[in-house]
């Protein structure tokens, strides 16, 4: 299986996932960041709260994030009145969901670790009743 599809997979396991709580829909824009246009992976919303979110699926201990797809959800979440997040799946655990302002500044972007997600981000359960914007 191409890295390509295993990214799609699990944007389509996270789609499903919110879908399920019978509380969220979500739609997944396939193709995000090889438009022109700014995208997320995920656009999540509810009667209260809309959320574009930036999917990633890692066998690492820590996942790269290219500053310009940052900058673009960024964008898109302003425009968009949505908050921004960063998915992230770490091998063999759960999605966890780190802010924006949360991920580690590189020379070329950003990062986040397993053990900063652990510590700084949100499980699914705890997003989904977070009911800060």
């Amino acid at each position: 299986m191409t890295n390509k599809n295993k990214g799609s997979n699990s944007e389509r396991e996270l789609l499903h996932k919110f879908w399920s709580t019978g509380k969220w829909c979500a739609i997944r824009s396939a193709g995000s960041g090889s438009m022109k246009y700014p995208g997320p992976d995920l656009l999540v919303g509810n009667l209260f709260r809309r959320m574009s979110i930036e999917c990633k699926s890692t066998k690492d201990a820590k996942v790269y994030l290219n500053e310009a797809d940052i900058n673009q959800l960024k964008e898109f979440s302003k425009v968009f009145d949505a908050r921004p997040w960063f998915a992230v799946k770490f091998f063999r655990k759960e999605w966890l969901f780190v802010s924006i302002e949360d991920l580690e500044k590189t020379p070329t972007g950003y990062a986040i670790s397993l053990k900063n997600a652990e510590l700084k981000g949100l499980s699914f359960e705890e997003l989904i009743s977070y009911d800060a914007k």
